[in-house]
């Protein structure tokens, strides 16, 4: 088995928790089922130091349990390094600390792993994951993601932050696109050498005080990159399949090809079949739900 440093490895990272871990082993199974090369696939999940319901290493036997060959290593995130800086948002699941694990990235992964593509939990690829791993970015990008440029980039500030002079002259010369955190390309050499943890951190400081947004942890990555941003093709994440934040009402897919479906909002695929009321794109996620409870004892 090659090392976590092996080149020819595809780095894939993602969150581990007891509330999303059907939705994680549904988004890994999605991965090896369409890649060409599986075992080329290195998962690095990342699990809170004290999940309520299931040690970092409960959550490791499930994974190795429906998986006995996958290449992984679990990187337990220390919650206290953000939990300072989270301010309320407008649906208390993305207060999760977690959530803000792909800020610390650079520092959780070892140093040799220096591109990895971060996943959300509430995902299914329909496409080979190499694809987006070979995204090419240029010299002036830490990161690449399908962007939006046609959405309403003011409403993810509140008007306390565009009336304040400082403040709203973030953007600069930058013409700002909203894109979803729930799958980047990122480039760890730069994003290590440009101490983006820190950037980020600073906004959430900023947050605390003024109150500049309302949710969680995208906005502090639409500051920093937004107007900076690797285009990648929009067939790599069809989100808000779950809705908004706070209904989570059905959607459709949006035209155009797919690769990637994502549950983003509050409708979790999982959730809506267990109770009887799926929407009618929840039986695309359906054929990859592996999970089965063990005995964690």
């Amino acid at each position: 088995m090659p090392s976590v440093c092996d080149p020819s490895l595809i780095h894939v990272a993602m969150t581990l928790d007891s509330e999303y871990l059907r939705g994680t082993i549904a988004a890994v199974h999605s991965v090896l089922r369409h890649s060409s090369c599986p075992e080329s696939v290195f998962f690095h999940f990342v699990a809170a130091e004290f999940d309520p319901a299931m040690s970092p290493r409960a959550l490791a036997k499930v994974v190795r349990s429906t998986f006995p060959s996958l290449r992984f290593k679990v990187h337990v995130f220390r919650e206290e390094a953000v939990i300072s800086l989270i301010s309320g948002s407008v649906r208390q699941a993305l207060e999760n600390p977690l959530n803000y694990a792909r800020n610390y990235l650079g520092s959780l992964l070892d140093p040799c792993v220096s591109r990895v593509i971060y996943l959300d939990s509430d995902l299914v690829l329909v496409d080979d994951v190499r694809k987006l791993w070979e995204t090419e970015l240029s010299e002036s990008h830490v990161i690449g993601a399908p962007e939006y440029c046609h959405a309403n980039f003011t409403c993810y500030f509140t008007k306390a932050f565009w009336s304040d002079s400082v403040l709203s002259r973030t953007f600069g010369s930058r013409r700002p696109c909203y894109f979803n955190t729930g799958v980047m390309v990122m480039d760890l050499v730069k994003w290590r050498r440009g101490n983006y943890t820190e950037v980020l951190e600073n906004w959430m400081e900023i947050q605390k005080r003024k109150r500049i947004y309302e949710l969680g942890s995208l906005p502090p990555f639409l500051l920093v990159f937004a107007g900076n941003v690797g285009a990648i093709d929009h067939r790599w994440n069809q989100h808000g399949l779950g809705g908004d934040n706070v209904r989570g009402s059905c959607r459709s897919l949006h035209p155009g090809p797919v690769s990637l479906l994502h549950w983003s909002g509050k409708g979790k695929p999982w959730v809506r079949l267990d109770s009887k009321k799926p929407c009618p794109i929840d039986r695309l996620w359906q054929p990859y739900d592996l999970y089965k409870p063990i005995n964690i004892g």
